[in-house]
């Protein structure tokens, strides 16, 4: 018996092998979908795609199940291309989130289409809609989190839809790009807490009003109730701040006793997070202070000792004047006035890379002092809010003087072209102010790492006066409408602060546009060559039109040579203009010129040369390995 043999030609063996390939891409493609979810690679130049450590300790860490509704109006928002791009940047963040959250995020993503249910819902949970959208349709682009029960599931039988406790971002602006990854996980920790984080706070000022003769709590307080549980501290009977305090607040510290002042120092050398607002004339201090020598209180406050451990140099005696940003005023006799210590400070003088001021618009501040750092101090420090360089500083008592005057204060003005820090956050390893108390328990020499605190050198700006406005509505109820963001900056404060350490990590990234920088310098240096043009041109003109004038008075004398010169001078005129203006369309020809110019090169590039270099190794690979496999032959 006889085995038949079986030929096979070289073109059944390559097919055959394309089809093993095939199937052994597809199964490594769907292999690596499965297993591989985890396996990313971030090839942006900035990381944009890469999530912070602290970020990751947030996210991986929840305790209960989420869910996140990303609220998107696509269809509306398909002419709106720099909205979609930003969309698709927050989506894939939500992503990643989602992929390292061990089961414990879902993210859905929804499309509110004008009068539908998902439109109603999104309204429902307070998202901001904006106009401009197609046929003016309003663009939905907000997220909203709700915590499920701690057995949600997805078998189906609906409790994964139960919501608990639910919060949102009302919309996503891509001017605040930057904190974008901040925001996120900071709803995320937000949610993931079981109760209004507590906060301390130490007070001389009234700010909790007095329910005994009906004053009212300032409106930052209440402001700040509403998401934080605030606890009033004595300060006279204070030696220890309990650390679930999740931040201080110590407004306007004047005459602290000295274990209130060492509560305060161990709390932070502990990690505790500190916001002192302190005053060269705190203008709501109503309770004047008489000492043992008979010396009355000047309404300032101060904390020396603690100050001088940290760094930091701050004069009681000094107030910051700055007449560029003064707040308008009416005096006595129905006239108006820029108050030179009463400062309107804009988004120039506040800090747009810190999330404390990022969103903020504008705050105001009345006889505000300042920070610096001492000489061969460690510390770091980061402004909040500045003046401006057209800044003095004087002493408080003047400011004082002149309450009835403000006019006063601009005798003899010289700005020292120096930008005064009026809050800031302030980082370092700080060490005791009070060394002498070493052998107490649990006494802590330093920080054991970097330390921080928020110093602000006003108090007056958490007053009503300097930012709320009340009106009467058609019921005859009052009505609160906010002139400056001052509310904003405190809630924005307790905020940051009373987050976890991981959540305080998270600092601002660059923005995923990526500008065409060459094209911008080609941009700038032709519109600088086309304004040197114009400036020629402007002073040609103002010389012909003397010269003209020059001619008129002789007119009536000379008759028609005057007439002549005239039409000369203009003709002369009129043949420079027309070169000039030949000279700036060569200019704009010129830029264009190498702007298409550049655009060719990267379309060579990116269409040529790239290409032909892979085929190229692509090449010499396949004909290395032809070669050797003809050796091994």
């Amino acid at each position: 018996m006889t085995m038949a043999r079986i030929h096979f030609s070289r073109r059944t063996v390559l097919l055959g092998l394309l089809v093993l390939l095939a199937a052994a891409f597809v199964l490594v493609t769907l292999g690596s979908s499965r297993w591989l979810r985890m396996g990313r690679v971030d090839l942006t130049a900035d990381k944009l795609y890469t999530l912070t450590p602290g970020t990751t300790h947030i996210v991986g860490g929840l305790r209960a199940p989420l869910r996140l509704t990303l609220y998107f109006s696509s269809h509306a928002a398909r002419d709106l291309p720099q909205l979609r791009s930003y969309e698709q940047r927050v989506s894939e963040m939500l992503q990643e989130m989602v992929a390292r959250a061990h089961g414990r995020l879902r993210l859905q993503i929804v499309d509110p289409v004008p009068y539908s249910d998902d439109e109603a819902s999104a309204e429902g949970y307070g998202l901001t809609p904006i106009n401009g959208g197609t046929n003016g349709e309003r663009v939905f682009f907000g997220l909203v989190g709700s915590t499920l029960p701690a057995n949600a599931d997805n078998d189906g039988d609906g409790d994964e839809h139960v919501p608990g406790k639910t919060l949102a971002i009302p919309l996503f602006d891509p001017s605040r790009e930057t904190f974008l990854e901040y925001d996120i996980a900071k709803l995320l920790f937000e949610l993931d807490q079981p109760s209004k984080p507590p906060i301390g706070l130490i007070s001389s000022l009234p700010v909790e009003g007095n329910p005994v003769i009906g004053e009212e709590p300032w409106t930052v307080m209440r402001q700040l109730g509403q998401q934080f549980d605030v606890k009033t501290l004595d300060p006279a009977k204070l030696t220890r701040i309990d650390s679930h305090i999740k931040a201080l607040l110590l407004i306007h510290p004047k005459h602290l006793p000295p274990d209130a002042q060492y509560a305060v120092d161990q709390y932070v050398l502990g990690g505790g997070h500190l916001v002192i607002f302190v005053d060269p004339v705190a203008e709501m201090d109503n309770t004047p202070f008489v000492d043992s020598n008979g010396v009355t209180d000047d309404h300032n406050s101060n904390l020396s000792r603690l100050f001088a451990a940290w760094g930091v140099q701050y004069d009681p005696q000094k107030v910051v004047l700055d007449r560029s940003r003064g707040l308008r005023i009416e005096l006595a006799d129905s006239s108006s006035m820029s108050h030179p210590a009463m400062l309107a400070l804009g988004q120039q003088e506040l800090n747009h890379d810190d999330v404390i001021t990022a969103s903020l618009q504008r705050i105001n501040v009345s006889s505000a002092g300042y920070f610096d750092l001492m000489p061969g101090t460690l510390s770091r420090m980061f402004p909040l809010m500045q003046s401006t360089t057209d800044a003095e500083v004087v002493s408080s008592q003047r400011v004082r003087e002149s309450i009835n005057n403000p006019a006063a204060l601009l005798d003899n003005y010289r700005p020292d072209n120096n930008r005064y820090v009026i809050a800031a956050r302030l980082r370092g390893q700080f060490g005791s102010a009070f060394p002498e108390r070493a052998g107490q328990p649990g006494h802590v020499a330093a920080a054991a790492g970097n330390a921080e605190v928020i110093l602000v050198a006003d108090t007056d700006l958490l007053s009503d006066r300097l930012w709320v406005s009340y009106t009467q509505s058609l019921l005859g109820q009052p009505q609160l409408s906010a002139l400056a963001n001052n509310g904003d900056l405190l809630t924005n404060i307790a905020d940051n602060l009373s987050g976890s350490s991981a959540l305080l990590s998270i600092r601002g990234r660059v923005s995923s546009q990526r500008p065409f920088t060459r094209v911008q310098a080609l941009r700038a240096a032709a519109d600088q060559k086309y304004l040197s043009k114009m400036q020629e041109l402007q002073r040609e003109l103002a010389v012909t039109r003397t010269r003209l004038s020059e001619l008129q008075p002789s007119k009536a004398g000379r008759g028609d040579t005057v007439s002549s010169e005239q039409r000369a001078e203009i003709e002369q005129f009129l043949q420079r203009q027309l070169a000039i203006n030949k000279a700036l369309r060569d200019v704009q020809h010129q830029f264009n010129a190498e702007i298409d110019a550049l655009g060719l090169r990267l379309k060579f590039i990116n269409i040529v040369l790239v290409p032909s270099l892979v085929i190229l190794v692509g090449l010499l690979y396949g004909w290395r390995r032809s070669r050797r496999s003809r050796r091994r032959a």
